[in-house]
């Protein structure tokens, strides 16, 4: 796993092209479209996901983003069968990240959603997905690999807000969970970035 430490802005630019991130493994996802005219670019929203739930490294995830899913596979998959979504990134519990949509484009990952005071959060979010079950823990590659993109996002777009599905949609989505530290990506993040880079979700718990 690359050193998690940020590198100097003007390092990081040339790892960007066209809204891909350089250091992220590429698999283009179809399911996109244009952000709205004028959208400014400052959340990120953490997820977390696993295909079939609880089961990690099965490539299924990646097969859902780029509508390659067999759903006859898993009887789970019933339930999800013709689903089309997306992430702008997706990150291993091995801390390996993959990227399905340029970030300058709207990737279909917070649905029905709100936050600091604006609906529709896929239209100037962020989304990158967590390998892993909501209400359990994550690995700590896992939390270098997320400090280490945020920093990156953080030196190319405006981002200035971070938060969970759950906070984004609350009621109707749980993701990632009692088990995300908050608490330790804010540490971490603020090591590097400075605390007032970033605003967290208020009552951000450690996990249970």
């Amino acid at each position: 796993m690359p050193d998690p430490t940020p590198l100097a802005q003007d390092l990081l630019q040339p790892l960007w092209q066209a809204g891909w991130y350089g250091a992220a493994r590429h698999l283009a996802s179809p399911n996109f479209g244009p952000r709205p005219e004028g959208a400014q670019i400052d959340l990120v929203v953490i997820h977390s996901i696993s295909l079939p739930p609880g089961q990690y490294g099965t490539g299924a995830v990646q097969q859902l983003f780029t509508n390659q899913l067999d759903w006859d596979a898993h009887p789970y998959y019933q339930g999800i069968r013709g689903l089309e979504v997306s992430s702008h990134f997706f990150v291993t519990r091995q801390g390996e990240i993959w990227q399905f949509v340029s970030c300058d484009d709207r990737a279909w990952h917070a649905g029905v959603s709100q936050w600091r005071g604006r609906d529709r959060c896929n239209d100037d979010s962020i989304g990158i997905e967590l390998e892993g079950l909501e209400g359990l823990s994550f690995e700590a590659p896992q939390y270098q690999a997320l400090q280490q993109l945020c920093s990156a996002i953080a030196a190319q777009y405006p981002v200035h807000y971070i938060a969970g599905h759950e906070h984004i949609a609350p009621g109707r989505k749980q993701d990632p969970g009692p088990g995300f530290d908050w608490q330790r990506l804010q540490q971490q993040l603020g090591s590097v970035d400075g605390t007032q880079s970033w605003e967290f979700p208020p009552h951000a718990s450690p996990p249970a």
